[in-house]
């Protein structure tokens, strides 16, 4: 391996930290020294976002394994894999929306999939019915619309009133 390909390989493995470590410069600095709001505002960020993934993912990575423990190949190989065809679209859309949670709880489930024996049609339409439908977040959306209705009159017709 050449010299290049190592500091490249090297600097792939701890560019993350770099950037955590920036980021938390940014924020020591606009806490601690000057008022530089970006640092305050980026170390914040940090901060709730890793607060959600650590809330987030462990569950689901928990979930995973019971699903790789407990459900055979095979049985993800006739509802999703290659001899399934369209009736596998269901299956996925289903098993999309019955969970909830950000897209990227998602992507564990995608791969025990994919290792399953699902083809990748199915993992994109299940990755795709994610992000676009969740039943368990529907009541909270239903709630939102039904405050928005009283205040969105001005999208009817003239002359029509509620």
């Amino acid at each position: 391996m050449s010299t290049h390909r190592k500091a490249l390989a090297t600097l792939g493995k701890v560019w993350l930290w770099v950037l955590v470590a920036l980021v938390a410069g940014l924020w020591g600095y606009g806490r601690f020294g000057g008022g530089l709001a970006f640092g305050l505002k980026a170390g914040e960020s940090l901060g709730s976002f890793l607060v959600e993934m650590v809330s987030v993912l462990p569950p689901m990575f928990l979930l995973v394994g019971l699903f790789e423990a407990w459900v055979p190949r095979e049985l993800v190989e006739r509802h999703a894999g290659r001899r399934a065809g369209a009736a596998a679209i269901p299956w996925m859309v289903l098993l999309a929306t019955v969970q909830a949670g950000p897209l990227y709880a998602a992507f564990p489930v995608a791969i025990s999939l994919w290792r399953k024996g699902c083809v990748p049609r199915n993992v994109f339409i299940y990755l795709g019915a994610f992000s676009a439908a969740k039943i368990p977040m529907l009541t909270f959306e239903v709630a939102f619309l039904g405050g928005a209705s009283r205040t969105m009159t001005f999208l009817l017709p003239p002359g029509m009133s509620r």
